[in-house]
């Protein structure tokens, strides 16, 4: 199966070694751009404390633990600039890391952030639920295209976590939901009544990896593309 970079479909491994090239190319800017710019301060440090030497009273000259001062500030401040490149370098490397581990995803089955159900012959596709906190009380409800709801299911107490949640792909009246696109919609509460944050999933195949500055991308047979982060679990 393909992954795309840049738009461009390629094997599995192209993409790695072009994320490889990208951190690298990156990397190498990022010191690049850090060695050029602790030298122009080394530079300016230089031209002002000689301007300051040049143009000093001579009845009252620099004291000595002005230069010691002034020359600690520099060291500082190309330290900082130096830090940076090293972070920048690391960022790289942890991209590079998660582009290689995304890669071996493609062709798996996972739960993402989404309210999508679709239904044929009258099968249902796997959902999910993410619980940002436990709950006394969770109903789920799903809707079809004109927002009529066919399905309210009362799901009782959930602890925190991520919950699978297979439909029947039935309505509430016991009949076969037509097939289709199908919205799942959830709502939580505490013991005390008061909302408890919680999420729908849905399941989705992963068809490619795509990667670009913020990292790698998962495009999905849905439709759309999401982070790592937004995956909550592998089927």
């Amino acid at each position: 199966m393909a992954i795309s970079t840049n738009q461009t479909s390629v094997v599995p491994s192209t993409p790695v070694a072009a994320a490889a090239g990208a951190t690298a190319a990156a990397v190498g800017i990022a010191n690049a751009s850090a060695t050029a710019s602790a030298q122009d301060i080394q530079n300016q440090f230089l031209t002002l404390l000689t301007t300051q030497l040049q143009n000093q009273d001579p009845l009252n000259p620099m004291d000595n633990s002005e230069v010691t001062s002034q020359m600690a500030q520099l060291s500082t401040v190309s330290g900082i600039t130096q830090l940076n490149a090293t972070l920048q370098a690391i960022s790289g490397q942890m991209n590079m890391s998660q582009s290689m581990q995304a890669s071996a995803l493609i062709g798996h089955q996972v739960l993402v952030t989404g309210s999508k159900i679709s239904v044929g012959q009258g099968v249902a596709t796997l959902a999910g639920i993410d619980m940002l906190a436990p709950a006394a009380d969770v109903k789920a409800t799903i809707t079809d295209g004109s927002g009529r709801a066919v399905r309210t299911m009362d799901l009782g107490a959930m602890p925190a976590g991520t919950m699978p949640l297979a439909w029947d792909g039935k309505t509430d009246a016991g009949a076969v939901a037509p097939d289709g696109a199908y919205s799942l919609s959830v709502s939580a509460t505490a013991a005390d009544g008061s909302s408890v944050s919680a999420q729908p999933l849905s399941q989705a195949t992963i068809q490619s990896i795509a990667y670009n500055a913020s990292g790698p991308q998962i495009n999905l047979n849905m439709g759309g593309s999401v982070s790592l982060a937004d995956i909550r679990q592998v089927i």
